[in-house]
């Protein structure tokens, strides 16, 4: 079955590729973006080689960088929706705050104006994150769509590595409704929480190494986990294509099926998994840092949606492929 052609931008990271797997599964023909590569040395056979019917013929991959908006053009041209799901990350705070926001606003307005142009475009699917969903030290124990981060609070509260990703999620998917509303282009974003799972891009994703901060012994990376919001990476995939097909989609959708203390997720480790060193629960009691409130998928559920994998299966298939990448 031929769903027709779509455009998935940044093809190589973890989403992105999982979408990519998953649209070619479903009977879409895709066109996705990479950066640059003047000297030819990205290895793209994780993507040319999915095993997905037709995918040698039904997959295509255009050149295109989010600092240079036009080159969007051509892979977006002839496309009936877009997924908008590459995004610059400095984790390592390389660059200012200000820069990475302006350069992540500007390629995604570029990309909508592309869409507009293209005259076939009919939704556009924005992959937002978490981050851009906060009490921002209110009280609350679960969130909704209403809730957006303050760009205020983030500067205040939120440690230099975080904030620039934080800041730019937040300002970049406003500004990705706000331009859908005033120019009546249709777009829809999904917020997902950290994403758990099997990975098929060369990069060890940033969320599935910290989800499994308790097994790999990164004892820095425990506190972001002390009332931890995950999802299975297949299920984010499988959400993105709901909302890009789902008619009545609108606004923002919180993806997240499962929500897990520390202590929690350090009891289900140890029982599942005892050939690894996880530290017992009353020893992460003192772990300093913010419980994150919960994310509600109300929205998205009562659509029809639904999730399809639970914790162990999160648990074990991050883990199988860790396995088999070397990283455990």
């Amino acid at each position: 079955m031929d769903k027709g052609t779509v455009c998935v931008t940044g093809g190589t990271g973890f989403i992105a590729s999982w979408l990519i797997k998953g649209l070619l599964e479903e009977g879409y023909s895709v066109r996705t973006t990479v950066r640059p590569d003047p000297e030819n040395k990205r290895d793209l056979s994780f993507l040319t080689g999915l095993p997905a019917p037709g995918a040698a013929e039904k997959l295509k991959i255009f050149t295109a960088d989010l600092s240079d908006a036009l080159s969007f053009d051509a892979a977006i041209k002839g496309s009936k929706g877009v997924f908008h799901v590459a995004t610059p990350v400095d984790f390592e705070n390389k660059e200012p705050e200000e820069i990475i926001t302006q350069r992540a606003i500007s390629g995604t307005l570029g990309i909508l104006k592309a869409c507009l142009k293209s005259g076939t475009v009919k939704r556009v699917v924005y992959t937002s994150s978490s981050a851009a969903v906060d009490c921002n030290g209110q009280d609350s124990d679960m969130m909704d769509e209403s809730f957006w981060s303050d760009v205020n609070f983030v500067r205040e509260k939120t440690t230099p590595g975080f904030r620039s990703y934080t800041i730019s999620k937040t300002m970049t998917e406003r500004a990705a409704l706000e331009f859908g509303e005033q120019h009546g282009l249709e777009v829809v974003t999904v917020t997902p929480t950290f994403v758990v799972g099997p990975f098929i891009c060369p990069k060890f994703p940033g969320s599935v190494r910290s989800s499994l901060a308790l097994v790999l012994g990164n004892h820095s990376e425990y506190s972001l986990l002390l009332n931890v919001s995950m999802v299975h990476v297949d299920d984010v995939a499988r959400a993105h294509i709901f909302v890009l097909e789902y008619p009545d989609a609108k606004g923002r959708y919180n993806c997240c099926s499962h929500t897990m203390s520390l202590e929690k997720l350090s009891e289900f480790l140890g029982g599942r998994y005892p050939e690894f060193p996880i530290p017992a629960p009353k020893s992460l009691v003192g772990i300093k840092g913010r419980k994150t409130p919960g994310l509600s998928s109300k929205k998205l559920l009562d659509t029809g949606f639904k999730y399809s994998y639970g914790v162990e299966e999160m648990f074990d298939d991050a883990i199988n492929c860790c396995k088999e990448r070397g990283y455990l």
